[in-house]
């Protein structure tokens, strides 16, 4: 369907320079979508796709060891996508306060965006519902570290924005002038909370991450807060018990696309296109999360088998090894910590896993050592990089 762009552009004069910015119309979009038959199929796959995750993430008795994971995996696909060069492997070294591979404000910068999305979470089961206080203060969680400084954290900009380009002038896109966000910011609230309408929540959470990108309400970490913005969407509506899907992995995958169709949406209001790319990153991603879910399980079941064989020392080292499920490169200090063992046990119990092949030493040093467990890791990363 040919439609109009969704939005108007406005002209604007700033710093000595004229140019026009983008103002997009409030969701839903109008003339409604065309829902061809491959659109919907594409939808009903989605759907079926996240109600698969959904039924493993309620039937698994340690989700939680999975959730913790996948909350990293998604943060680290995020920011690689904003040019950060953090590994899954040097965010959880980070976390454990050892040197990653990479600068330390490349992995702090990662470790904001899980904070991000737990707090997030967090004050959504508190009962507050998605609004731009709840994405101001996960922006203002994700921006504080050093690069965040300078750039309002938590604040919805003052100032013009641009993208691409060296000024607004030459910019690929130029979103809304600041003057017009706190009339596009309560359009999309009210949208975000099924007003005026209720409309279908994997629709709704396809369409908000345009729009929200399109507004780009914050000096930095746009896009960041943009993709948090789906998972958060499916949770708030009960699509997902759990954050357990990582979307970003697709749009990582295909970047220029992404960009491309996202463009497309303002320039031409080819909603279909965008929607059709959308379901199929869904599908996709949560059928990739179920496969390394059962992949993990898989080979936990395996090696918790094998620890079984070693006798009088079995409990112990299964306790160690349930711990390195929940945080699988740690410390021996921190899994003393996490078992309740004593250290003498856990080091002993190490020696055990080291034997069978189930955790490996990262390090080559008597105080401190850093384990890891490898195949785990491994399977975990196997879509993002090489592990350790």
């Amino acid at each position: 369907m040919r439609r109009p762009p969704p939005g108007q552009y406005v002209e604007v004069a700033t710093a000595g320079e004229r140019f026009k910015a983008y103002v997009p119309t409030p969701l839903p979009p109008a003339p409604p979508i065309d829902w061809s038959p491959a659109l919907r199929r594409r939808f009903d796959e989605a759907l079926l796709a996240l109600g698969r995750l959904d039924a493993l993430t309620a039937h698994l008795p340690n989700a939680s060891l999975l959730l913790y994971s996948f909350v990293r995996k998604e943060a680290v696909l995020s920011s690689q996508i904003e040019g950060t060069q953090s590994s899954l492997a040097d965010l959880l070294l980070y976390e454990i306060d050892e040197q990653p591979g990479v600068p330390v404000e490349d992995a702090h910068e990662v470790s904001r965006c899980v904070a991000a999305l737990e707090h997030g979470l967090k004050k959504l089961r508190g009962g507050l519902p998605l609004c731009m206080r709840l994405l101001g203060e996960m922006h203002k969680v994700l921006l504080a570290h050093p690069g965040g400084r300078g750039k309002t954290p938590g604040e919805v900009r003052r100032s013009q924005v641009w993208i691409g380009g060296t000024r607004p002038g030459n910019a690929v896109f130029v979103p809304p002038p600041a003057s017009e966000l706190t009339a596009c910011l309560a359009a999309l609230e009210r949208f975000l909370n099924d007003q005026p309408e209720p409309v279908p929540p994997l629709l709704k959470a396809a369409l908000a991450h345009v729009q929200f990108e399109t507004i780009h309400p914050f000096l930095d970490g746009n896009g960041r807060i943009g993709r948090l913005l789906i998972v958060l969407q499916l949770v708030a509506d009960g699509v997902l018990r759990e954050p357990m899907l990582y979307p970003s992995l697709f749009f990582k995958t295909h970047r220029a696309l992404y960009y491309e169709l996202l463009n497309e949406v303002r320039l031409r209001g080819d909603w279909e296109r965008w929607l059709d790319f959308f379901a199929e990153g869904v599908q996709v991603s949560a059928s990739q999360a179920v496969a390394t879910a059962n992949a993990l399980l898989a080979l936990v079941n395996a090696d918790r088998d094998r620890i079984a064989g070693l006798g009088r020392a079995a409990r112990s080292a299964l306790a160690v090894h349930e711990a390195l499920q929940r945080q699988p490169i740690a410390t021996s200090a921190a899994l003393v910590k996490a078992t309740g063992l004593t250290a003498a046990t856990v080091n002993k119990s190490l020696a055990h896993l080291e034997r069978i092949r189930v955790v490996a030493e990262l390090t080559s040093r008597q105080r401190g050592r850093v384990f890891s467990y490898r195949g785990y890791v491994k399977e975990l990363a196997a879509e993002l990089e090489p592990a350790p």
